[in-house]
């Protein structure tokens, strides 16, 4: 209660003396004053609202571009999204397309060959020919004894003549080289058809390798497709040749891939030897800027090198040396002055290790390496073996054993027909590869002279065979049933099956050219091999019976 007397008191107190009455001249200018105060606050008010707006105006602004930048990044997401699903779905596609198209062309049997009359004649291969018959057991024998046997003897005087001048060569051409800076020459080595004695068309053509090592300190690591790096299918049967210091570590020195400072030094290494010039590599014939073998730089040196020596030694011989093709660097040509000639190719080789598997840079006269997928990959080649076990299996056949016979005369109606109707994807190499398969899986009796037509018969539907099937594989690569007295790698035993057919899988005329080449063999047959006999009396033929095809 006294609390609000006194809030009373000081409120009338407060009047009286605010009253104007009492103040007269202090408070006359009060309301000029009040009306200066109220226009600068109307003005700060209407700058204040103004400020507001803009302020306003600016948050929105702000707001608009934000949930605009927040939209086009939900748009970017969904399109990324959606690209990275529809990337996704193309690939499968496509992956799908090819299994299914490889699967197609592998395993088309069945009511699957009714999709047209081109694909039934190559998914039936021989079904067609199924009456026509091999000439009987007497013409065959007449059809060798004239065509065959009679060529044959000439291609031991050639091998002698061939090898002779062939050795001298090499030998010049070591005195030419530089001992410290050029490759290492070592002995040739006869491979092929003329040094397993089942060449039959002539020209006879010798082919000898030359196996090459780097100079000192340097040395070869090879390394196969097999070898644990994954390789691209297209790439099988190829490998690569690094060319190292002897003394360095298989794996490499740390000091070559890491920088080390200024001030330090690898205790294995000098500087010098850490360190290789591009020079240095490419007058080792490496690929420019590496450390891997150049097969088109090997072969120019060899060129040369061979040029040099034949002009050493070209007084000693009566007759020229030339190189007789430009697609085959190592075709080389003796021409006498009576106009006659003798080919032979000399193809420096790798050897891979300690074995007789040699790293090819260039195959003569052959489509095997026809796509090498760069000059830094070398294609294997297992000639040397393959001859020797053509001679290992010979040695327990019957006396006069006709598996040299089958893969004559096949190889004499393959190059008849070849020369009728122009080169195929089919090589003598291909049929070489069945007689090895087929040498393999039949018992030793069987190969007897008088089963020369059976045999020939199973060469043939072999043949037909891998034909329908596209799959030829190769003899040795993944054969765990090599002899062992052969001393194979077993790295490539243990590889996966090589098939020789694979190139022609995708690419369809090289394949339906070797095919109408095929057929039209067999169509021509019984005509070449008559063409080329002589005359049988019927009473020599008579109750033989003519098995079909």
């Amino acid at each position: 209660m006294p609390v609000g007397l006194f809030r009373v008191c000081l409120l009338v107190i407060t009047a009286i003396v605010n009253h104007p009455l009492f103040f007269p001249k202090e408070n006359g200018t009060v309301p000029e004053h009040t009306e200066e105060i109220i226009q600068k606050m109307k003005e700060r008010e209407e700058s204040l609202r103004l400020e507001q707006l803009r302020l306003e105006q600016e948050i929105a602004d702000q707001e608009a571009s934000q949930k605009a930048l927040e939209k086009a990044a939900v748009v970017v997401e969904e399109s990324k999204e959606e690209k990275v699903r529809w990337d996704m779905w193309t690939a499968l596609s496509m992956v799908i397309f090819l299994l299914i198209e490889l699967w197609r062309q592998d395993f088309q049997e069945g009511n699957w060959q009714d999709i047209g009359g081109e694909e039934d004649d190559m998914a039936v291969l021989g079904k067609a020919f199924k009456g026509v018959a091999l000439p009987d057991k007497a013409v065959l024998a007449s059809f060798y004894e004239k065509r065959i046997l009679g060529t044959t003897g000439d291609m031991a005087r050639m091998r002698e003549m061939v090898e002779g001048f062939a050795d001298d060569l090499l030998e010049a051409l070591r005195s030419v080289c530089n001992r410290d800076a050029d490759m290492e020459v070592e002995d040739c080595i006869g491979v092929g058809s003329m040094y397993e004695n089942w060449r039959v068309r002539k020209p006879f053509v010798c082919d000898l390798i030359v196996p090459f090592a780097p100079p000192e300190p340097y040395c070869f690591r090879c390394q196969s497709w097999c070898s644990g790096d994954s390789f691209p299918p297209d790439e099988q049967g190829y490998g690569t040749i690094k060319v190292c210091r002897a003394d360095e570590d298989e794996t490499g020195c740390i000091c070559d891939k890491t920088k080390l400072g200024e001030d330090m030094l690898c205790l294995l290494h000098s500087q010098v030897s850490s360190t290789r010039p591009s020079s240095e590599m490419e007058d080792l014939l490496c690929f420019k800027n590496t450390q891997y073998l150049d097969a088109d730089q090997v072969m120019k040196w060899f060129q040369i090198a061979v040029t040099k020596a034949w002009n050493r030694i070209s007084h000693k011989y009566e007759f020229d040396l030339s190189f007789s093709l430009l697609d085959s660097p190592g075709a080389l040509k003796i021409k006498f002055k009576s106009g006659k000639s003798i080919a032979f190719n000399l193809t420096p080789v790798v050897q891979y290790e300690n074995s007789d598997v040699y790293f090819i840079s260039h195959f003569p006269r052959s489509s095997l390496a026809a796509d090498i997928p760069s000059s830094t990959h070398w294609f294997l080649t297992f000639a040397v073996y393959e001859r020797r076990f053509i001679q290992l299996v010979s040695k327990t056949l019957p006396a006069n054993a006709c598996h040299v016979s089958c893969l004559q005369i096949l190889s004499f109606l393959h190059g008849k027909q070849c020369s009728l109707t122009g080169p195929s994807g089919l090589t003598n190499y291909h049929l070489k590869t069945v007689l090895l398969h087929l040498l393999q899986a039949r018992p030793s009796q069987d190969w007897a002279p008088e089963k020369l037509e059976a045999r020939l018969q199973d060469m043939l539907k072999f043949l037909e065979k891998c034909l329908h099937e596209k799959k030829l594989y190769h003899f040795f690569i993944g054969n765990g049933k090599v002899p062992a007295e052969l001393g194979f790698p077993i790295i490539f035993q243990r590889a996966e099956p090589l098939n020789l057919f694979r190139p022609f899988v995708l690419r369809r005329d090289i394949y339906r050219k070797m095919v109408d080449t095929f057929h039209e063999m067999l169509r021509n047959m019984s005509a070449l091999i008559n063409e080329y006999t002589v005359h049988i009396p019927l009473a020599h033929t008579n109750g033989i019976r003519k098995e079909p095809l």
